[in-house]
């Protein structure tokens, strides 16, 4: 017996990437507040003015630390390993080439980096092990940016090969804009480090914060498979609905005109060009009429044509979305 019905089957796993948003949000919250209500206490590590979210983590919140970044880094590994999941299993769209497929690899690897770097830069504290700290900060910061890398490449390609799914386009947007924001800040923050520690320490508190969002991203990803049953989005699907090319699949044709009228498939690209304007359909006859002059004699075949619009014998659609090929009417 299903836990949730199959229009909650997202419940699942959306929760992963907001409880860790929460649980991060909330302690470095915490933490400053802390700071703060104390006096702004200078610590045993703390050579600025304002301390650094490490001067605080190291200090008797130690403990509350380290198990927020151990939820925090698991969390942020298992939601791209479950987004890898459920594209492979047709409930997200598929990635359609090899090069998409490698890219999430490497998201995931650069992810489980990361998590390894959060999770030992919280135990090897800044003050009584400075020099490993700042290592695995660093690990921690290089493994979010080529995770993050890889998958804003990834949706790229996912954006280009279903041009018509709006959710796709927000979801690499956004992940481009905040991961940009953070990868440049971590920059400056590498900088600030050695030269101006005021500085280093409010835009470590920046980017922390900012983390937050990016994880809040993934929830977005991971809703996109509501009401999706397994293997409704797979390769083999679409392309047997005339969805995407078959092209895609390793055949080639020539041209491919969609059932529906109106609809031509571009071979090659995987996507549909459909008429923006819907009244530039003629209306379909309620039979078509095809005639064989090949060979001894002609034979006509009439076979019912399909309605406007709709391509393949069942028509599919992306969750509580529109048709990805279906055009905005």
């Amino acid at each position: 017996m299903a836990v949730f019905a199959h229009s909650r089957h997202h419940w699942a796993y959306v929760w992963i990437p907001v409880f860790a948003a929460f649980m991060w949000f909330s302690t470095l919250l915490a933490m400053l507040v802390t700071w703060l209500a104390t006096g702004r206490p200078q610590y045993a590590s703390q050579q600025g003015k304002i301390a650094y979210i490490s001067d605080v983590g190291a200090s008797y919140l130690k403990p509350l630390f380290v198990v927020t970044c151990c939820i925090t880094g698991v969390s942020f590994f298992l939601s791209l390993v479950i987004e890898r999941f459920l594209r492979h299993s047709g409930r997200l769209l598929p990635n359609m080439r090899k090069r998409e497929r490698v890219l999430s690899s490497l998201a995931i690897f650069g992810s489980f980096i990361g998590m390894w770097g959060l999770v030992l830069l919280s135990g090897f504290d800044t003050k009584r092990y400075p020099s490993a700290h700042r290592f695995f900060l660093l690990l921690f910061m290089l493994g979010v940016a080529i995770s993050a890398l890889f998958t804003i490449l990834e949706y790229r390609w996912l954006a280009h090969d279903f041009a018509d799914v709006r959710q796709l386009k927000r979801a690499y947007l956004a992940k481009a804009i905040i991961a940009g924001a953070l990868i440049a800040c971590a920059v400056a923050f590498g900088v600030a480090l050695y030269y101006a520690q005021e500085v280093g320490a409010i835009l470590e508190w920046v980017i922390s914060f900012g983390y937050t969002l990016y994880l809040l991203t993934f929830y977005y990803d991971l809703r996109m498979a509501k009401g999706v049953h397994k293997g409704q989005l797979n390769k083999e699907a679409l392309i047997e609905n005339g969805v995407v090319a078959a092209s895609y699949d390793g055949i080639a044709p020539a041209s491919t005109t969609g059932a529906g009228a109106g609809t031509t498939h571009n071979v090659g690209t995987g996507r549909s060009a459909v008429p923006q304007n819907p009244h530039d359909h003629a209306a379909p006859a309620p039979y078509t009429t095809s005639t064989n002059t090949n060979g001894p004699p002609p034979t006509t075949t009439t076979t019912p044509a399909l309605p406007t619009g709709q391509i393949g014998p069942q028509p599919m659609r992306f969750g509580n979305a529109p048709h990805p090929v279906q055009g905005r009417r």
